[in-house]
Parts: structure tokens; C-alpha cells; sequence
């Protein structure tokens, strides 16, 4: 659906008209492209690249109508402030668009561009709108959540008549070279340029204009009406060079959006010197390497365009528009990492094309060089662009995090398994679902209800006939630690006696249509109204729906997924909502439809919080539409996949873009969402999945049932092994969430992120780093592939996870290795410690106080070093200091446990979680790559907490390809005590 199950957008509309009357209908079986806009059929689209192509046929004779009055321009307290005057006729007439580029404390720098007489609305509406008269101004209050402090300390190098150089920044290495005419602002590091704003001249501000009436040409006895390719009358043209046909109102799909604004668009060429490697800009299905989009052999001929949408088996390889928009983009060349924030939340293009610059006999040798030019374009609002100098991926990630926050800090059973399928058809199917899984040992921690478990698809409520005692479900999962999710969507069924949309109505917490009335639309109840989750006031009330005594059938185990707020409305242009609504302080919904996911997301999240008084608990809430800043209140996944063997391929790409772009907890669906994958297929795909952040098996309606437990042999068994070898990784997988929550850095980490000297891994998107575990994953995606060839970054010595092997690896070569079908590939990179949990449970739940088991690689020197950082998992009790953070370090004869942050964890005063963790101890040590001179000792001695004891040594020397590793008995040592194991 989109994310429960996707019919083609005509499909959808007829299925809910043929419910309606007790018909079925046929999922499609692809995706209908022409259900969706090409650039050429988006008004502005096509006008902006129109004015790129016209302004690169002028060249050199080309004169931009944008430039700023050097004795208006003024610098103070980290700031530039004047106007950008757009002349806008041949007689001079001009424009004025206020400018500010602020230098943020962090070393980042933010340009906006507003428009004088939108901002003092004194603008005429059509067709007595109700809309704001102003450019959209409020995208910040949504991404943004910190980083603005002023750089008072930037100063000027260079003021004069032509333009201001601005330093700033750590050790003031950034500037700042704005130029007044050709308008353009260069922004250097170290006096290298790195970015520029309006390299090309494509800034384009379309400023509002009273519409003129032009007489429309009588049509001659038997001619056709001239008409555009969306089949809308195209109006005359003022100039040549204008064309207005989509000025004033756009057709698509039968749909007319009315723009009672006129033309509004904003467009800027971002110029990337240097860099030939662009990533970011999710949600796409294709390489995470961003392609050209200006045509070429292996190149798209369309921009990447970012308007969510409810796109179901979505197309691969392309640059058409998915679920989820984060408008961040990052250049990466050797050793230098910069980047891009276009905040803003209309539907935007963005069009990249290459350069290379001929050889310079004067550059000592050094061949030339790729430049990457990108051209951003947004339907509406203000021009507001973040620019991230780096150097290095962290530093770009890290600054990008101060402005929209950081991972939520998740619920620790949210990293386990998930079994979901649309549907599971009663309370005592989900029972006998959870005990299959434990009659055939297999963990998970939680059961998902698609939208087959309400009454009627009515929220809130429960089919009284099949599922009648949700209570006992939910008991029945608590008692084997185990989690129900939930759907809810934004859509509310417009029905009579019911109370959701009673009070949604009566309260007036709708989205409205142009006319200022309650929206109706389709979806999956048939006609339907939509939370206006911009609204606060629906927030406090969509917040009531939650509480236990509110929402019957919930407990503290039930959590929510959040599908189709795109927002997915099935007879809607691109099955989604017109344009021309509008939300809450009379936005319409072109100013803001990329942020509504996230709007819808964060009222669910602040539902959580306060289902029952007193009880403050992590929410988990999954969403499949997402903006900037998304990464604060949930995770998510990459919507309606196939079940084939292309789409295991693409998932891989896709999630590293989430996770580069700031939004790391994400997945895709386990086995494809439709259809049904062959056996291998589903094995290869849970091996994948036990290594996504967010982990969940799905299914369409129509697909089989594929629980792991009825795979048939061997299939179940490398199943269950892929779903082990994750819950055995917890503690890994948690640490890596914890630093999410503190950087917001990538938990899968592409070759570039890890090794950003090495050119040769910069397109690579097959495999990862698991943070900084040291693990590196080579998932199989290919049928009937039982080799996989792993890229090497560096130096540094190799082993195999499973067997210890010792690898025969070269710098930037690829490695071949065995990979039959039970095998997945993953390498452990030497100077890692790896912390797991060995004993076999059935949820997340039961394993909360086993003892741990630490895996050391050794280096190439001798040394390895790791953290682990664990807490309750649940509440928010580990701001108040409940948590354990511990370093260890193999460093010449010796491995020692020490808190992270230097804290004497017997100062702080135990809550019960921590006095219960006082007594999970480590149970072993495995030293891969153990030195021989350890082969003669058959103990060796700890020190922990004032005492020493003598811990038992097995050695196992090299054999074959094996490397020597030592294993220590049991050790012992409290998890959150200091320790010291001497080998000497």
C-alpha cells in the first residue's frame, strides 16, 4: 500500500469507488510513469531549464538581469544585508529581492533570498484566494533545531565598489568572495574555491506581475485549439522568450491547479569546482553516485526531482520522484568533502551536468580537473541555501546535524527483527505467528498490523469480528518481550458516527481546500479529510487519539507506523492533494507538500509521549514520506519494492543515501514488497537485511505468506542464521545508533565516508563499514552468485567474521571471496573491538542482561580499539546518566575496559536498570590475530576492581589461511567496571 500494499494512482481511485460497492480490484503490476510529471510537463521545470539553455546559447554575450547596489550592501555582526535588483524590462524597470548571507558559528554559510514586495504582501490574489501573499518563510521552523549563532567574529579583507570578501570560520580558512555584478558569491577554503552560487548566471527569481489579459484568438471554423502537451489552451506569448502557458494554471491527469500567485519559482546554479563525485539528494532508486542529467551515454535526460509521492514498484535507475525529499547534497573529490542545504520544501528539480578543464601548464604536472554544476530549482518560497565547507565527510555530516538534529536515540527492541505483512487477518493469527516463531527458535521483536485490522478502515478502532481481543494479543506478545505496530495514516474517513472524524470537523483541524472547506479526497476508507498536522492545535488533539483509554486495545508495547502522508489521496493530481489547498495560517500546500510527511511523523511522535501520565518512553515511529529533520522522530523505509533480484541490488545505494544525507535509520522491505521471491532470493535478502538499520520482512496481500519459519530447508536455516548473527550484534548495532544520536554520522558508511583519500571507492555503493565496528559488508545480490569481490580500501589486514581467515588483501584491489549461498561476506577490518551477546533469544527483551562477548582484531602493529555503549533501551533515563560507555583498547601486552567519558560510574546514583547491569560481567574474549608468543600461556591475568584473578587462555595457532586467535574463558570482569587483562 504503499507501504501497505500500491495500485496504480487510477488503480487506487477505482479500488476504493469499487469497495465501495463491495467490487475487487487487481493490483497494477508496474508503476504508470505517466502518472507522474516529467520536467517538461512541470510549468517552472521546463521555464527554468529553458532560461538555463538560453542563457548558455548566449555565452559570453550573456547578461544577467541580477546584480546588487554596492552603496546599499551592508556588513555587520557576522552579517550581509541589501537587495538584489532584477531588472525585468528594456526600459530598466527593476525588482527588489533582499538578500542576507550569514556566517554561522559552526563555519557554515546561509544565503536567503526573499522578494520585497511578496514579503510587505502587496500583491493581488486570484481568484479571491485565501492564500498567504507571501513566499513561504517557515520551512526553517521545521528542519531547523539549532546551529544559527551568528559568526560575529567574521570580518572583511575586501570592500569595494565590484563586491566584499568575508572571512570566516575555524582559523578564518572559509571565505566568502561576493561579487555585485555578474551577481555570484565564490566561497573558498584555504584561498581554494570550492562552491560557487550563480557560477553560470542562472539565478532566477520569478517575481510576482498582475495577470494581463490577453484576448484569446477566435478559433477558425474546423480548427483545433492549440494545445500544450498537458492538454492545457496555451496562452500568448508576451515576449518570444516567454512562455506563459503555465503562468497562471496548470493541467496534468485531468487536474487544474489554479496559482492564484502566478509564477513564483526560485532557481540557482550551484557550481562544485574540483569535484567530480556528487552524493545526496534522497529519495531516489538508483547509484548513490549522482548521475548527469542533461543526457549522454549511461546519463538520464531528466532532473532529479524531489516532490513526494505515493510511487509504488517504483522504477530503478532513475531520477523520478519516491516517498521522501531531503534537499542536501555533498561534492567529494581526494581528501575534501563539501556540501549543500536548499531549504525549501516545494517540489524542486535539480539538474547536474560535468565539466573537465583542459590540462594547466602551469599546474606542475597535475592532469585537469572535474567540475560538477548543478541547477536547483523550487515551484515556491524563499531561496534559502546552506553551504558546508568541510573538509571531510564527518565535518559536512556533523555541521549538516547541528541545523536539523540528530537520530532520535532509539528503542532497542526498534533494531531487531520485524515481521510484517499486509495483513495479518485477526488477533489469533498474530498469536500463532509468535509462537511459530519460537516453535522454530527464531528471533524477532515485533508483529506489524497493516490496514485490514480496523473496523472498516476506520483509525482507532478494531474489527470486532476478527480482531476482538486485542488486549490478549498484545499480553501474550509482552510476555515474550515482543512489540505490536500499528498503522495510522493521515487520511480520516469521512463518515457519520464516528468519533475521530466527528471531532476532526468539528474542530476544524482539516485540510482545507482553495476554497477554505474540509478537503475531500480518496483513500484507502474512500472519501476521506486529512490532519492539518501543520496545525498545533491538531497536534493537541491528534495526541488525545493515543492515550490508552483512548485508542482501546493499545498497551505499552503497541507502537505506529505512519504510511501514505505524502500525502498519498488516490484521485488526486500524482495521487497526491492539489496544490492550490491549503494548510494551517493559509499556506498552500505547494509551499510546504515535502514537509507534510515529516508534520505528520512528528504529531505521532509527540503522541507517544504522552499516552499516560507519568510514563515518558523513546516513541518509534516508522514513516515512509520524510523531509530534513525527519531523522529526529523516526525511522524509514524505502516504500513499495518488488520482490527481484534488481531491487535487493538497489536497496544497498539507496539506504547509504539515507544515511549520508542524514537520516541513517532506515530499511527496505525483506523479500520485496510485491510478488513472491524465489527461496534464494529470500535467503539473500534476509542475509542483506540483518545488516540494514532498520530491518522489517513485508508483504503485498496478494504475496504468500513468508514468515522465515516456512522456508524450506536449507533456506530456513540461513535464515534464522542471518536473523541470529544480527541479534548477536545488538550491542554493536545500539553503540552505532548512539553515535548517530550524537553526529548524526552514517551507520552504514559508504568507501568515501570511511576512506575519502582513496579516488578509487568514491563510486563504490555495493558495500559498507558498519560504523566504526570495523565490519565490512559485501551483501550477495546477484542470483546464483556464490562469489562476492570486495573492495579494499587500505593497508590494513583482513579477516573473515565467520572463519578467522586471514585475507590476502591489496590497497585498492578487489578481494574475491566464497560466497555459497549460506555464506554472507563480511570481513573484519584489523585495530577493531567488536562487543555481541552469544546466547540464542527469542526478542531483544530477554537478552537485556546477558553478558557480553568482545571479538578483537588485531592490526597490523598489534593494536585494536572499540566502544560499546548501552543504556536502558526505553526511556529517557540515560540524559540523567544511566548508561554505560566504555573504550577498550588492545595496546602492546595489554586490554583494558575504561569509561568513554572518564566518569566513575559508582558516583552515579543507580537507577534500576543500571543496579540491575551491575551484575553482567563479560563472558569471553576472542583475539583474532593473536601473536605467537602467547601460544605458551595457558592463563593470563586480570585486574578489575582491586583484585587480580587469573583467567584461563586457549591458543589456537595459524593454519592454512587461518589466522591465530586466542580465546579467553570466563572472564568475568563487570561490564561496567575498569579492567585490565595482562598478557604478559
Amino acid at each position: 500500500m504503499l507501504g501497505s500494499g500500491q495500485l496504480s494512482s487510477r488503480g487506487t481511485a477505482y479500488l476504493c469507488l469499487l469497495t465501495a460497492i463491495g467490487s475487487l480490484f487487481t493490483p497494477a503490476l508496474a508503476v504508470k510513469e505517466n502518472d507522474f510529471k516529467k520536467c517538461h510537463q512541470s510549468g517552472f521545470c521546463k521555464r527554468n531549464r529553458a532560461y538555463a539553455d538560453h542563457v548558455v546559447a548566449q555565452g559570453s554575450s550573456w547578461r544577467s538581469p541580477y546584480k546588487i547596489l554596492s552603496e546599499e550592501a551592508s556588513f555587520k555582526d557576522g552579517k550581509l544585508q541589501a537587495d538584489i535588483l532584477k531588472t525585468i524590462d528594456e526600459q530598466g524597470a527593476t525588482v527588489r529581492l533582499p538578500i542576507t548571507v550569514s556566517f554561522l558559528k559552526s563555519g557554515t554559510a546561509r544565503v536567503t533570498v526573499d522578494e520585497e514586495r511578496r514579503k510587505e504582501k502587496n500583491i493581488e490574489l486570484r481568484h479571491n484566494s485565501l492564500a498567504r501573499k507571501e513566499r513561504y518563510n517557515e520551512a526553517e521552523k521545521w528542519a531547523i533545531v539549532g546551529g544559527l549563532e551568528i559568526d560575529t567574529d567574521a570580518k572583511v579583507s575586501y570592500d569595494g565598489n565590484s563586491g566584499i570578501n568575508i572571512q570566516y570560520g575555524p582559523d578564518f580558512k572559509f571565505e566568502a568572495d561576493i561579487r555585485y555584478y555578474p551577481f555570484s558569491i565564490e566561497f573558498k577554503r584555504e584561498g581554494t574555491p570550492q562552491i560557487k552560487l550563480n557560477d553560470r548566471g542562472l539565478l532566477n527569481v520569478e517575481h510576482w506581475r498582475p495577470k494581463v489579459e490577453e484576448p484569446v484568438p477566435e478559433k477558425k471554423e474546423g480548427e483545433d485549439s492549440e494545445e500544450g502537451k498537458n492538454g492545457e489552451v496555451e496562452a500568448a506569448e508576451v515576449t518570444p522568450s516567454e512562455d506563459q502557458s503555465t503562468w497562471w494554471e496548470e493541467k496534468f491527469g485531468g487536474n487544474t491547479d489554479s496559482k492564484p500567485r502566478g509564477p513564483e519559482s526560485v532557481a540557482l546554479d550551484i557550481s562544485f569546482f574540483g569535484y567530480e563525485y556528487v552524493y545526496g539528494i534522497p529519495e531516489h532508486a538508483g547509484p548513490m553516485s549522482l548521475k548527469e542529467t542533461r543526457g549522454g551515454e549511461g546519463n538520464y535526460n531528466e532532473p532529479y526531482r524531489l516532490y513526494n509521492a505515493d510511487v509504488f514498484e517504483y522504477i530503478l535507475d532513475s531520477p523520478m520522484t519516491l516517498y521522501g525529499a531531503i534537499p542536501f547534497m555533498q561534492a567529494q573529490r581526494k581528501d575534501s568533502t563539501v556540501g549543500v542545504f536548499w531549504l525549501n520544501g516545494a517540489e524542486t528539480w535539480i539538474d547536474i551536468t560535468k565539466d573537465k578543464e583542459s590540462k594547466n601548464p602551469l599546474a606542475l604536472g597535475r592532469g585537469a580537473r572535474t567540475n560538477t554544476h548543478t541547477h536547483w530549482i523550487s515551484e515556491a518560497g524563499v531561496l534559502d541555501v546552506f553551504v558546508f565547507l568541510g573538509p571531510t565527510p564527518r565535518d559536512v555530516t556533523k555541521n549538516y546535524a547541528e541545523l536539523t538534529g540528530t537520530t532520535a536515540m532509539p528503542q532497542e527492541f526498534s533494531l531487531g527483527y520485524h515481521q510484517c505483512r499486509w495483513n495479518y487477518v485477526s488477533d489469533d493469527d498474530v498469536k500463532e505467528v509468535d509462537r511459530k516463531f519460537d516453535k522454530y527458535h527464531i528471533p524477532y521483536d515485533v508483529i506489524w498490523l497493516d490496514i485490514e485490522y480496523m473496523d472498516d478502515r476506520k483509525y482507532f478502532t478494531w474489527d470486532p469480528d476478527m480482531f476482538k481481543d486485542p488486549i490478549s494479543m498484545g499480553q501474550q506478545l509482552d510476555s515474550h518481550g515482543r512489540k505490536l505496530v500499528t498503522i495510522i495514516d493521515p487520511h480520516i474517513k469521512n463518515t457519520g458516527n464516528y468519533y475521530v472524524s466527528d471531532q476532526l470537523k468539528s474542530k476544524g483541524l482539516a485540510v482545507k481546500n482553495k476554497e477554505g472547506k474540509d478537503f475531500d479526497g480518496w483513500c484507502w476508507p474512500g472519501s476521506s479529510h486529512w490532519i492539518d498536522a501543520f496545525n498545533p492545535a491538531a497536534v493537541d488533539w491528534w495526541k488525545s487519539l493515543f492515550k490508552y483509554d483512548s485508542f482501546k486495545g493499545t498497551m505499552e508495547n503497541t507502537f505506529i507506523w505512519n504510511d501514505m502522508n505524502e500525502p498519498s489521496v488516490f484521485n488526486g493530481p500524482e495521487v497526491t492533494m492539489p496544490k492550490d489547498n491549503l494548510h494551517y495560517g493559509n499556506w498552500e500546500h505547494r509551499d510546504v507538500h515535502n514537509i507534510n510527511g515529516l508534520t505528520f511523523q512528528n504529531a505521532t511522535y509527540e503522541a507517544l509521549l504522552s499516552r499516560k501520565d507519568g510514563e515518558l518512553r523513546r516513541p518509534f515511529v516508522l514513516t515512509r514520506s520524510f523531509f530534513s529533520g525527519s531523522q529526529r522522530v523516526g525511522a524509514m523505509w524505502t516504500g513499495d519494492n518488488q520482490a527481484s533480484w534488481e531491487h535487493l541490488a538497489a536497496a544497498i545505494p539507496m539506504i547509504l543515501a539515507q544515511g549520508v544525507s542524514g537520516y541513517p535509520f532506515s530499511g527496505a522491505d525483506v523479500g520485496g514488497f510485491f510478488g513472491n521471491p524465489e527461496f534464494d532470493l529470500q535467503s539473500r535478502w534476509y542475509q542483506a537485511g540483518a545488516f540494514y538499520p532498520f530491518f522489517r520482512g513485508h508483504a503485498h496481500i496478494d504475496a504468500r505468506r513468508r514468515e522465515p519459519y516456512l522456508l524450506a530447508e536449507p533456506h530456513r536455516s540461513i535464515a534464522t542464521a542471518a536473523l541470529r548473527l544480527r541479534y548477536s550484534l545488538l550491542p554493536a548495532w545500539y553503540t552505532a545508533f548512539y553515535h548517530a544520536n550524537q553526529d548524526n554520522s552514517p551507520i552504514l558508511r559508504p568507501m568515501y565516508w570511511t576512506h575519502p583519500s582513496e579516488e578509487s571507492g568514491f563510486g563504490i555503493d555495493d558495500q559498507f563499514f558498519v560504523d566504526t565496528t570495523g565490519l565490512l559488508v559485501k551483501p550477495v545480490v546477484e542470483k546464483d552468485r556464490t562469489t562476492a569481490d570486495i573492495y579494499i580500501p587500505d593497508d590494513e589486514v583482513y579477516y573473515d567474521y565467520f572463519t578467522y581467515d586471514k585475507l590476502p588483501t591489496n590497497k585498492g584491489k578487489r578481494l574475491t571471496v566464497q560466497a555459497p549461498l549460506e555464506t554472507i561476506p563480511v570481513l573484519m577490518r584489523g585495530g577493531h573491538i567488536i562487543p555481541r551477546r552469544d546466547i540464542p533469544r527469542r526478542s531483544s527483551q530477554l537478552m537485556k542482561y546477558d553478558d557480553y562477548t568482545l571479538v578483537v582484531a588485531v592490526s597490523r602493529d598489534g593494536k585494536a580499539e572499540g566502544e560499546l555503549y548501552v543504556d536502558d533501551g526505553d526511556t529517557f533515563e540515560y540524559q540523567n546518566g544511566q548508561y554505560i560507555h566504555r573504550i577498550f583498547k588492545l595496546e602492546g601486552s595489554s586490554l583494558t575496559s575504561t569509561d568513554a567519558e572518564g566518569r566513575d560510574v559508582k558516583s552515579i546514583e543507580e537507577g534500576e536498570w543500571l543496579r540491575r547491569m551491575g551484575d553482567v560481567a563479560v563472558d569471553k574474549v576472542i583475539i583474532v590475530g593473536a601473536p605467537p608468543s602467547w601460544a605458551s600461556k595457558a592463563e593470563v591475568e586480570l585486574e578489575t576492581e582491586g583484585e587480580k584473578t587469573l583467567v584461563k587462555l586457549d591458543y589456537h595457532k595459524a593454519k592454512g589461511g587461518k589466522a591465530a586467535y586466542a580465546v579467553l574463558g570466563r572472564v568475568g570482569a563487570k561490564i561496567a567496571a575498569d579492567w585490565t587483562v595482562n598478557f604478559v
